[in-house]
């Protein structure tokens, strides 16, 4: 039998994609099929770099087409092509394919920490990534990523920091270490909209925004400045955290900014005998994402060495990819790509939106 492009495309037609639920070839993910005797190669075109199911996608694919007659061998390549979300950000100069906000109800959660172990997370997979700091009265970023210092103006626009793979832009950069800023409500919008508008980004697939805690000034400023794929609330397992939580959750919704999932962070203390104590209780966030009806993305354990990288100014995901709070970031990073590639393919599409554990 000679194996021809539409016997591999037959084959593939039966692999679906995990979470669209689609098969391969519908979605056009296969790429540059070449055919040489028994010899197959294809290339499967994913949604993001980050897509944490892209080994059982190359598995399945190589596995389908091996069962065509005559097919000796199968190399599988894997590429990327992050979705946008298809909201217009044009009218601010911006190419961002996809804008995510990290908030919390209540500072000390560590939301920040979140943020740029997310934003570098993304980067490490091959991503174009943007974080603003938009924490414009703790503006600690900046000494998380390790850099205090922007590089020269290009014209009339300022470039951001660049630093892991991240571009990077906060009013960290601009003010003298330990100046308080005392803004009112007009001042913060307009300096949001500034580091939209007068920071040379460039191309991006995924802009992170770090908030300052609450469900004010700045969270309804970024709302109305940028349309906003979407936002990850970070929480710890205590009732007090929770409920502010849950407040800056139902903020988004009436802003009509899609929820992309809850995290629980400093969720437990492993001793060194592998004892798990949970300091601030347990399962709350979990909860929270139940009884709101959003995804629920992960636990992310109390670790000296995640205050550590932070301090230092190399996050963990950095540092120590391969510890449990490394790993942890690294999953959830994974889980919000899928989730806006998800929301993009499907928004005009009809398809159930459903994530995969």
């Amino acid at each position: 039998m000679t194996i021809t492009k539409e016997n591999v495309l037959a084959a593939l037609s039966t692999v679906q994609e995990p979470e669209l639920h689609r098969d391969l070839v519908s979605l056009n993910m296969i790429k540059d099929i070449s055919i040489d005797g028994g010899n197959i190669s294809f290339t499967v075109e994913l949604t993001t770099p980050a897509c944490p199911l892209r080994g059982r996608i190359q598995n399945e694919a190589k596995d389908a087409v091996m069962r065509l007659p005559g097919v000796v061998n199968v190399n599988v390549k894997l590429d990327s092509r992050v979705v946008s979300d298809g909201r217009d950000r044009g009218v601010l100069g911006l190419s961002v394919k996809n804008a995510v906000a990290v908030a919390s109800g209540k500072g000390g959660v560590g939301k920040s920490t979140v943020s740029v172990n997310l934003a570098i997370a993304l980067a490490k997979t091959g991503a174009r990534v943007g974080l603003l700091d938009a924490d414009i009265y703790g503006p600690n970023v900046p000494t998380m990523m390790g850099i205090d210092h922007l590089p020269p103006a290009l014209g009339e626009k300022m470039l951001p920091a660049e630093v892991y793979g991240v571009k990077l832009m906060s009013i960290g950069f601009l003010v003298k270490p330990g100046q308080p800023l005392i803004w009112r409500g007009p001042m913060l919008h307009s300096a949001i909209r500034q580091f939209l508008t007068d920071v040379e980004w460039g191309d991006l697939d995924y802009l992170i925004i770090d908030l300052p805690p609450g469900t004010g000034d700045a969270q309804l400023s970024l709302a109305q400045s940028l349309a906003l794929s979407g936002a990850v609330i970070v929480t710890l397992p205590q009732a007090v955290s929770l409920e502010d939580a849950s407040r800056g959750l139902q903020m988004f919704k009436v802003l009509n900014v899609p929820i992309l999932g809850v995290v629980e962070n400093m969720s437990y203390l492993e001793l060194p005998d592998g004892t798990r104590v949970d300091v601030f209780g347990n399962g709350g966030g979990e909860t929270l994402a139940k009884e709101s009806d959003v995804p629920f993305l992960g636990t992310i354990p109390m670790d000296p060495d995640v205050r550590k990288g932070g301090d230092g100014g190399t996050p963990v995901v950095v540092s120590l990819p391969d510890s449990a709070s490394g790993k942890a970031f690294i999953d959830i990073a994974g889980k919000v790509a899928a989730s806006l590639s998800i929301a993009a393919k499907t928004e005009n599409s009809g398809l159930t939106i459903k994530m995969v554990e």
